[in-house]
């Protein structure tokens, strides 16, 4: 069997579906019951969003060392852990009554996140198939785009009939059962299929990290994918009470959030169309242009509130193609070795920069309020295509 008809296999669907529902699980559960956690627990949006800020920090600190992990052989625990404490910390989050419970469930969810989503996936698929990694990302990243659909009209629907709580406990369920087994079944299944890759050892780990530290790539690279983040996390965190803001009605709001999915979906399938044409580099170009776009579309939905679904297909779509080009990206430019490390340490200020989207997201809108917030957005997404052309002419 060769590498591409693995990239095809069930293993890498079981992955990409495993991926979808731990997003939804445990990645867009707050934006999706947002809503009803400020009803629920009468704490403001700031404080709320405390819990996903440190869940982003927690992932970003364990990122090299889950990288490790991954390079060292042991991806298939990892991924299939990481859901289990996913599961416990959703249980610890749906009886949490005070401040300091809801931070400690928060804290095992971010221990969840650094163990069992994209970049240690990423890292097992490149570690296992190489050059034809490609293939299978596209493929997890199609399904698992969507994730945001699944998860706000589910998690309305849950809070609605179930509360909050139930909602929460619904998706530590699905964790547990679904989730979990995936992630062992699927990557069972690629190590199964294809030839170990070499050990690597704790001193080549560290001159990888000396070595991408020195490297203008890296930096750019951070500066480009850290800027993104904060630009892309920061409106979706908050992203029905903006288009509200914006003049859109809660349904409507709801509708354009779901359709970041489908149109991160529609974005990857537009990248399968054209990038052999074009390449990564010039690609990743095009799509942060996309972002920049978005963000005067949003600037502009105040004027007209349909505007709010352009911006939801339009960030979605470059969302999506990003998506699939940062970890090739990293390849290409710090390497295809060591790349669960390398990955790790360079994904580190893009991680942070989520953990302070959602904060940061809440206090533009209870401060300066959604005109300040969609000026900020706009020099986020210019600043990171300008780290991407300067990345294109450089390598």
């Amino acid at each position: 069997m060769t590498g591409y008809d693995i990239a095809r296999g069930r293993g890498v669907w079981a992955l990409a579906v495993g991926q979808t529902l731990a997003y939804a699980c445990i990645y867009y559960i707050f934006a999706a019951l947002v809503l009803a956690l400020q009803d629920g627990l009468g704490w403001d949006k700031v404080t709320l969003a405390l819990g996903p800020t440190l869940a982003i920090i927690i992932a970003a600190i364990s990122a090299p060392l889950a990288g490790q992990i991954v390079d060292r052989g042991y991806g298939q625990g990892l991924l299939a852990g990481g859901a289990l404490l996913g599961a416990v910390s959703l249980v610890g989050l749906s009886a949490s009554v005070s401040q300091t419970q809801y931070l400690l469930a928060w804290a095992g969810i971010g221990l969840a996140q650094g163990a069992c989503l994209y970049e240690v996936c990423f890292a097992i698929l490149i570690r296992r198939l190489g050059p034809d990694a490609r293939a299978a990302i596209v493929r997890v990243t199609l399904v698992a785009g969507f994730a945001s659909t699944l998860a706000f009209p589910a998690g309305a629907a849950l809070a609605e009939g179930l509360g909050w709580r139930g909602a929460v406990l619904v998706a530590a369920g699905v964790m547990i059962l679904i989730t979990a087994p995936l992630n062992l079944y699927g990557a069972a299944v690629i190590r199964r299929d294809t030839p170990p890759p070499g050990p690597k050892s704790a001193e080549a780990d560290r001159r990888g990290r000396r070595a991408a530290l020195r490297s203008p790539g890296f930096w750019l690279l951070a500066v480009a994918l850290s800027m993104s983040s904060l630009n892309h996390w920061m409106i979706v965190a908050m992203i029905v009470p903006i288009f509200v803001t914006q003049g859109a009605s809660h349904d409507f709001a709801v509708l354009a959030a779901a359709c970041v999915g489908p149109a991160q979906v529609a974005g990857r399938l537009l990248l399968l169309r054209y990038e052999a044409r074009i390449g990564t580099k010039p690609a990743m170009q095009f799509t942060v242009l996309g972002s920049v776009l978005a963000s005067l579309i949003l600037l502009a939905a105040g004027l007209a509130p349909v505007l709010v679904l352009s911006y939801a297909i339009l960030q979605g779509a470059a969302v999506g193609i990003a998506t699939i080009l940062r970890p090739v990206l990293i390849a290409e430019v710090m390497g295809p070795e060591g790349y669960g490390t390398i990955a790790g340490v360079i994904q580190i200020p893009a991680l942070l920069a989520g953990a302070a989207a959602p904060v940061l997201g809440a206090a533009m809108l209870a401060g300066p309020g959604v005109s300040a917030l969609m000026g900020l957005s706009l020099v986020l997404s210019c600043t990171a295509f300008l780290a991407v052309v300067a990345l294109r002419r450089m390598y």
